[in-house]
């Protein structure tokens, strides 16, 4: 069986808004907001990011490594969220971690940061992203669930982001022609971004 994942994403501006109506439904805070750092690893042809395939380690109290790869296409057919697949666990040692990923010819390809905050309302997971190029937030659930509370949060199903932040990042340097590639704050400092510039672009 596959680990799937099935997640919407939104671009917000106001996330304290947001969590104002995930907390007055009852949702609980699983993880206060903390800082994360990202790395994602390719080799220098990109195979794994032109096979739609992902290999992440992530630190923030804890180190997890992460694999992304698409899902089966009729899985894909059958739903308007995005759906993929996702192996995750923790280890002990990123140094160490990253060194076994070079063994395999992996080098770091990319490198992002946000805070994140998750709040559990249900049976869906809501997290609350502050990256460095603006807001988002990410349910992810059933995708019954997770229509039902954006419609209740006043987000409107249509404006959902069916990519992840790599993809998007690509798109605002593409717009902005910036010359850096990692996510980082220090890289958007005094660069605002218009996300209603990008996505028409």
């Amino acid at each position: 069986m596959m680990n799937l994942e099935v997640e919407a994403k939104f671009q917000i501006d106001d996330l304290a808004a947001v969590k104002a109506r995930l907390l007055a439904l009852g949702g609980k805070i699983t993880k206060a907001r903390i800082y994360e750092k990202n790395t994602v690893y390719d080799d220098p042809a990109e195979s794994l990011k032109n096979s739609q395939r992902l290999i992440r380690l992530r630190q923030d109290e804890k180190i997890k490594l992460t694999f992304k790869g698409p899902a089966p296409a009729e899985v894909e057919r059958l739903t308007e969220a995005k759906v993929r697949e996702e192996i995750e666990l923790e280890v002990a040692d990123f140094d160490k971690m990253e060194q076994i990923i070079g063994r395999l010819g992996y080098s770091p390809a990319v490198v992002y940061e946000k805070y994140r905050e998750t709040i559990q309302v249900g049976e869906v997971e809501a997290v609350l992203d502050e990256l460095p190029y603006g807001n988002f937030v990410e349910l992810e659930g059933s995708e019954s669930a997770i229509k039902a509370l954006a419609a209740t949060c006043e987000i409107a199903w249509e404006t959902r982001l069916n990519t992840n932040y790599l993809s998007l990042l690509r798109q605002v340097i593409t717009t902005y022609q910036f010359e850096f590639s990692d996510l980082t704050f220090e890289n958007f400092e005094g660069r605002p971004v218009d996300w209603g510039e990008v996505l028409q672009a």
